[in-house]
């Protein structure tokens, strides 16, 4: 996501134009401190650590401490104050725009999961894997490469693949097809892990989310319902587990466990089998 500040030290006005229609914004830069050397500082409103890489638009007579761009991690919350502007020549006019994208959880390098995830499916169901990774169809991105898709009927039980807390939820969204622009249109819920790995479950029912982001969900814990919305060809559950990584969020390779705790790489065409507690 992507902002953009526009400031006059001049004339001491602001306006902010965001690529987004959500509201209330979920991501603010705010001004705070003296006015003509003010400073400024985020405000997360997302219940997880944010990164944010801040850089200049358009700027003159102006400096930045510490230098832009340059990139913070944010608690959920306001963030103390991350940089200051100053006049480079205090008896001249200082204007500038500041620009700021941000990305879910704090980064992390040399990931490698640790974790058996649940099947997300109802203890003693069983459906089978319709598209597994490196899939031809849709998981060819950095996103989705390591993601599993997994046929199931409409209004079939989602359940969480592993404890965390809710950090994200669309469950707008009613269309579905093949158009390249449903791609960001498909209802999904997303699960901040401990690790600051992160659970996506996409293209679920419309208005059938069981949590709210903030509520924490332990493994097994009712979600959603599958649906068939945003970027898709049939009712099926897309399950990824993603990382924040130089600014991108970035699928990573996992595995299931079954009843005996043994880890089962998902594979096509191969059942994904619910297990009980």
């Amino acid at each position: 996501m992507r902002l953009t500040l526009l400031i006059s030290l001049l004339l001491l006005t602001f306006s902010v134009t965001a690529e987004t229609t959500s509201s209330p914004k979920p991501v603010l830069l705010l001004q705070t401190g003296d006015k003509t050397r003010p400073e400024f500082f985020i405000r997360n409103l997302y219940p997880c650590p944010l990164e944010v890489q801040i850089d200049w638009g358009k700027h003159d007579n102006i400096s930045a401490e510490p230098d832009l761009p340059h990139r913070f991690v944010v608690a959920s919350g306001d963030s103390p104050a991350l940089f200051k502007v100053t006049p480079d020549q205090p008896r001249k006019s200082s204007q500038f725009s500041l620009s700021y994208r941000y990305i879910f959880g704090r980064p992390l390098s040399n990931y490698h999961s640790q974790y058996l995830y649940q099947p997300p499916i109802a203890p003693k169901a069983r459906f089978r894997i319709s598209q597994a990774f490196d899939g031809k169809f849709s998981h060819t991105d950095a996103q989705n490469r390591y993601a599993v898709d997994i046929s199931m009927p409409l209004d079939t039980a989602v359940y969480a693949a592993r404890a965390g807390i809710v950090i994200d939820v669309k469950d707008s969204y009613s269309d579905h097809g093949k158009q390249t622009d449903l791609a960001s249109k498909a209802n999904s819920i997303r699960i901040l892990h401990d690790d600051s790995s992160m659970a996506v479950y996409a293209h679920l029912a419309l208005e059938k989310a069981q949590v709210k982001a903030g509520m924490s969900v332990a493994a097994g814990q009712l979600i959603a319902y599958s649906g068939n919305t945003g970027y898709s060809s049939g009712p099926h559950l897309h399950f990824a587990v993603q990382i924040n990584q130089g600014m991108e969020l970035v699928s990573v390779p996992f595995e299931f466990g079954d009843a005996g705790q043994k880890g089962i790489e998902p594979k096509f065409g191969e059942w994904l089998h619910g297990i009980t507690p």
